[in-house]
């Protein structure tokens, strides 16, 4: 297989292991930059360039989007997908996990433990927003923040209100949460590859934080999920449509509840935690996906070959 790496830095640790990875099986395989590629729409012939030049040889993608250029990555992935290029995850699967307010209704449709989410727009529905999630503490969280950046934990209800009322004054759109006390300051990613945990590791906030993401200074180490966390992870990521998902719960009283599913999730964390290759059961899945368009290529063939005998 030839595969490419949608990823618009080729240094990061994700990229050059998916890279390593595929190597390391017998694949051929490059780094695109998404936000450098460019389509081209015209009956029958659909087309991707990059760096000047028409893209005709990948069999299979792995997007590594960013927030920032998930509008413009998901297009780039569905161009792929409409030249019958096979993905690790399905264009519409990310667009949907990286609004966190439709990830949260999909989930709740679904069934599945969430803290108590409320969304409002205006000031006026503040007091009853706040009720809502049980009142102080409650957490406070951007619908574009990533890592941790733009989540923030109001531990009265004044200063709720306050934060609400900054963030709606600027114009931004915010999701308001229970605060999980029992959590204590920790959380749970699940790795889940083609509907498996293929890893999952503990994360703990430092000292004074109450954000566990590895970015904000975060300590990770390897960890057994009960039956429950495991059915969970999965059934979010099917939920969300994804086959390469990163599933963050936190535990309670009532049941694990999702945070978040997120459709890029980094393999460094997860990789050191627990000394698993995380990066080759991507690839393995991409193998498997690939054989299998084979032989559906094959029996058409030999049906094809057979009717025109006829």
């Amino acid at each position: 297989m030839k595969i490419a790496i949608l990823s618009t830095n080729k240094n990061l640790y994700s990229t050059q292991r998916l890279v390593e990875a595929a190597l390391s099986k017998g694949h051929e395989c490059i780094v695109m930059d998404h936000s450098k590629c460019y389509v081209g729409i015209q009956q029958g012939k659909p087309s991707i360039h990059y760096r000047g030049e028409n893209i005709t040889d990948i069999d299979a993608i792995i997007p590594r989007i960013g927030a920032s250029v998930t509008f413009y990555g998901s297009a780039i992935v569905r161009q792929f997908e409409v030249m019958d290029v096979i993905s690790a995850n399905p264009s519409q699967a990310i667009t949907r996990s990286r609004d966190k307010l439709r990830c949260m209704q999909i989930l709740s449709g679904a069934g599945l433990g969430l803290p108590i989410t409320g969304f409002a727009r205006t000031t006026s529905d503040v007091d009853d927003l706040i009720n809502m999630v049980g009142g102080a503490p409650l957490v406070i969280k951007l619908l574009e923040g990533t890592q941790g950046i733009g989540v923030v934990l109001a531990e009265t209800k004044k200063a709720a209100s306050s934060v609400i009322e900054a963030f709606y004054g600027l114009g931004n759109n915010i999701l308001i949460q229970e605060y999980i006390k029992e959590a204590k300051g920790t959380d749970i990613r699940a790795f889940v590859v083609d509907g498996k945990v293929v890893g999952a590791m503990k994360r703990t906030a430092k000292e004074g934080e109450f954000r566990s993401n590895l970015h904000r200074g975060g300590t990770a180490e390897i960890v057994k999920l009960t039956r429950k966390e495991r059915e969970t992870a999965v059934a979010a990521a099917r939920a969300m449509g994804l086959t390469v998902a990163g599933v963050d719960m936190l535990p309670s009283t009532r049941g694990p509840l999702i945070l978040e599913v997120n459709s890029s999730p980094g393999l460094e964390g997860i990789e050191k935690a627990t000394n698993k290759d995380i990066a080759g059961e991507i690839i393995k899945y991409l193998e498997r996906q690939y054989e299998t368009k084979q032989a559906v290529s094959q029996v058409v063939k030999r049906k094809v070959k057979k009717e025109s005998k006829l």
